[in-house]
């Protein structure tokens, strides 16, 4: 059998926010995953707020973020017994100054690993915008689950323990944590090869 060619990759190109969320980029209408929740929800509400930025620590002005994530007791959307007000799954552009991005969403609840070990509460979160070929893959852990960070089997796999604070998401304010994302450079957060 012959051996196909790969495609060659394509950057998000400067009009992701036109393609991906309309209503952002001015042309009315409301933005697939801009809420996550439908009504009232179950587990403790929360923000998540972070900053993107670039090699030379500048942010990220047009870049777009998804996020996936459990509900509060650990159950995805579209299985048995998931909160039927919460999506699992939401999308935002980073702001066009700061770089700055927010999620109104819940905290997780624990999650089993595919060998039935618990998976400490965490959302997955992918990023793509210009000059980024593909998609990068990340989590984001909650630095005051330290027990269940502990023993999270992907969490621990990461090898040099200083590289896992890059996933740790922080307290700040009541209900409010904040995950900085930084592309390249001191502190680069771990990205995942999906």
């Amino acid at each position: 059998m012959a051996q196909l060619k790969e495609s060659p990759s394509q950057t998000a190109g400067p009009y992701v926010h036109i393609g991906c969320t309309p209503g952002h980029a001015g042309l009315g209408g409301s933005d697939l995953g801009a809420s996550m929740k439908t009504g009232p929800v179950q587990g403790q509400e929360i923000a998540v707020c972070g900053t993107i930025t670039d090699g030379a620590d500048d942010p990220l002005t047009d870049a777009l973020v998804e996020i996936w994530q459990a509900d509060a007791n650990g159950v995805y959307p579209g299985t048995t017994g998931a909160d039927p007000n919460f999506t699992g799954w939401g999308r935002k552009p980073t702001d066009e100054v700061t770089g700055e991005f927010r999620f109104d969403t819940v905290k997780p609840g624990l999650v089993p690993y595919p060998d039935g070990r618990l998976q400490a509460p965490h959302v997955t979160v992918w990023i793509v915008a210009r000059g980024i070929n593909l998609g990068l893959h990340t989590r984001l852990y909650f630095a005051d689950e330290q027990e269940a960070n502990g023993t999270d089997p992907i969490l621990s796999s990461i090898a040099d323990e200083s590289r896992r604070a890059t996933l740790l998401a922080l307290p700040d304010g009541p209900d409010r944590y904040r995950f900085d994302i930084r592309l390249q450079g001191a502190d680069e957060t771990v990205f995942f090869d999906m």
